[in-house]
């Protein structure tokens, strides 16, 4: 049954996201403030059908930013990339640059606003960054970021990288360390997604002068065990 879920869910996902790449494309053209909307909508429906398909749900545990803030997730799983998009009211991403250079999506994800990160830049790439977040800032957006540049093992955190910390110092806004075990029910490059509760804990939010300081405490805060800090979310919530 998994196998079977699994396949549908696959074809359904890669074939949607095609069709759906090409209409956004036509409606960026007409009408580019929608393209932010319409990437949230393929996010959403595609949320839906890993939950109608594969029996995927998930349990968000903290309180979500309306306004400004920095979103420093763990990333276990493409799940990941999609649950910001659909639940956050004006997320901006910061993704790898080569990402923008896909026909029709790179497109997309300029005019919704992502960030680009050219990650061989050095100093320069760093500079953009920080300008590319203060605008994004300034428009009371949600900056989501994952810090380890790419996906990890289910339980395994791997070493930071400095943008985080050079997007907080830029923009002054509180960095809010995220924990999840996505991993564990849609793996990284995995072809079965497997039926589960996804737990996502939103934890207090980090603020201080140093980026070597965040650095340090979003390390510590992202090797949270999750288990735990669910039940303490819970018990202040």
């Amino acid at each position: 049954m998994i196998l079977f879920r699994s396949v549908l869910f696959n074809i359904f996902f890669f074939a949607g996201t095609f069709v759906l790449t090409l209409v956004g494309s036509v409606i960026a053209v007409l009408t580019p403030h929608r393209a932010l909307a319409f990437a949230q909508g393929w996010a959403r429906l595609m949320l839906w059908s890993a939950h109608t398909i594969c029996g995927i749900r998930w349990q968000i545990v903290g309180k979500l930013p309306d306004g400004a803030a920095v979103i420093a997730s763990h990333h276990e799983s493409t799940f990941d990339t999609l649950l910001w998009l659909a639940i956050l009211p004006r997320p901006a991403y910061v993704m790898k640059q080569e990402l923008q250079r896909i026909p029709l999506f790179g497109r997309l994800t300029r005019l919704g606003g992502m960030i680009a990160v050219d990650r061989n830049a050095g100093i320069r790439a760093m500079r953009r960054l920080m300008r590319d977040a203060a605008a994004a800032a300034a428009e009371q957006r949600q900056i989501v970021i994952f810090p380890e540049g790419t996906r990890a093992a289910p339980g395994t955190l791997l070493p930071l990288h400095p943008g985080v910390a050079a997007v907080a110092a830029g923009t002054r806004l509180p960095v809010i360390p995220v924990l999840t075990d996505s991993g564990r029910y849609w793996g990284r490059r995995a072809f079965y997604k497997r039926p589960g509760l996804i737990q996502v804990v939103l934890l207090p939010p980090l603020m201080t002068t140093t980026q070597r300081e965040l650095l340090r405490l979003l390390q510590q805060a992202l090797q949270t065990d999750l288990k735990t800090a669910t039940s303490v979310e819970n018990s202040v919530g």
